[in-house]
Parts: structure tokens; sequence; C-alpha cells
């Protein structure tokens, strides 16, 4: 098995991925960053989104681990101190993953060129200064006029994210659905949204057609893009999963708890 180890800058980090890289060899386990079976991260929910973009073009053959070293995260199962318990996980590894769904974006530009992203969390549409004004499509047919701070796009994992801070459902990530929020919508006499989180089937597709402005902002996952001028974008569930090597089972609505509550009293 080739594994790559994914770490961030904290010294908590560093240390476990030493630690990690010294049992990995010793136990026969092939360390390579290039052409990986297996891709571990050590930090955080923000390292693993940052690997997973590292590895997009390889997802049909790449499971991931992450290992957290503060609290668990939503993309984390093992803690630093569980090193040891890791590897002897890998020693019985049997190919066994679960899926999650992605995002698929596809942006156009005013001179015929297209750039196509893939999100594990959630993409933005905003404007630097002033109202953001689109017009919003479901699977062709139109909508709403949109006017407000922004848009959000994003996939069941990533709705514990920004979504949620913006009044969207927390959705469970076995659906195969992609959830589209307002970020401070204008909702007045003259400009009216629904003003709701819509649910969209994995069948249904988004397209923002914003006005022809410069300064628009769009993000996927903790990635800002400053594009050109942007004539439409369409987002939709992509054809990709992320895949993870799960050797043991926590419950998504456990892990909604611990970040979310806390400890029962």
């Amino acid at each position: 098995m080739r594994i790559a180890i994914i770490k961030n800058s904290n010294a908590q980090s560093k240390l476990a991925a030493g630690l990690l890289t010294q049992k990995l060899t010793k136990n026969g386990f092939t360390l390579d960053t290039h052409n990986p079976d297996v891709v571990i991260t050590i930090g955080g929910d923000g390292t693993l989104l940052g690997a997973f973009h590292r590895y997009a073009q390889q997802l049909d053959r790449v499971r991931f681990i992450g290992v957290h070293t503060g609290h668990l995260g939503f993309y984390t199962d093992w803690r630093d101190y569980e090193i040891d318990d890791l590897v002897q996980a890998l020693l019985k590894d049997s190919g066994q993953s679960v899926s999650y769904p992605l995002l698929d974006i596809l942006a156009d530009y005013e001179d015929g060129t297209s750039s196509h992203y893939l999100a594990l969390n959630e993409a933005t549409l905003k404007r630097l200064s002033g109202t953001m004004r689109t017009d919003v499509y479901i699977r062709d047919n139109f909508f709403e006029s949109f006017r407000g701070d922004g848009l959000c796009v994003s996939t069941p994992t990533g709705s514990t994210a920004y979504s949620k801070s913006n009044g969207g459902a927390v959705i469970h990530p076995r659906l195969d659905a992609m959830q589209v929020t307002e970020i401070a919508s204008i909702n007045n006499r003259v400009f009216r949204t629904l003003a709701a989180p819509l649910i969209l089937a994995p069948d249904e597709w988004v397209v923002l057609r914003p006005e022809p402005f410069q300064d628009y902002l769009m993000s996927i996952d903790q990635f800002s893009i400053t594009p050109q001028l942007v004539t439409a974008i369409r987002f939709r569930i992509a054809d990709e999963r992320i895949h993870f090597a799960r050797y043991r089972h926590m419950h998504f609505w456990d892990r909604v708890e611990d970040a979310f509550i806390g400890a029962k009293q």
C-alpha cells in the first residue's frame, strides 16, 4: 500500500506525522506523495480539504484518512494519540470505504472560456463591493432574481459549515443533495426572494446568471477566486465522489452533537 502524509504547520501535527512516518516505514508501507492509495492528513478539516484539492484528479483510486490534532472534525476519525491503532487498522485493511457526494461547478466567462471546479464543502458567489444581483435558474427554468450579499451552494457534508451559519439545514451525507442558502438577501417591496434554503435532488442543477460586474468573488471550499467577467455559473452534484478509508464508524449525528452542542448535561 502506498501512503501519502499531508500535515499542517502545527507543531503537534509535525510530531504526529514524524511518528506515523516511522511506524509506517517499520511496518512495510511505501510513502508516496505522487501516486498514493491512501492519503492521511494530520491537522484538521482544513488540512483534509487542502489534500482533497491536491488529489482531486485521482479520486477514483485514492482513499482519505483524517487525523485530528485538536477536537474531532467532520472528516477526521482519528486523534494524534491513536497512531498505533491507525497503523494496526491499515495493516488489516481490506479496501473498506465510505463515500460522500461532491459539488461540480462550471463557470462560463464573457470571452467564451470556462473553468471547472470540484468542491467538498461549498462554493459561494459574492460581490466585493455593493449588492450582488443575479438571476437564479433551476433545471434551466427561471426561479428568482436574487439581491443581497451572495449565495452559498453546499454539499451534505458542507451543510455543517458556512451554509449552516447562513441559516441552512444540516443534511445527512447519505443524501446526494445540494443546498442553496442566501447570504443577507434583500427582501422588500421592490426585491423579493424565497428567503429560505433550497435543497435540490441529485438530478437537478442550479445556474446563476449574474449582472455583468467585474468585482465578483467566488470561493471553492477555502480557496478564493476573483474570476474574469462571469456570464453563468452552474452547480450540480458531481459524478465524482470522495472516498474515506473508514475502519470504524462514528455516527454523523454524534459528530453534529459534538461539534455544535457539546457534552450532554
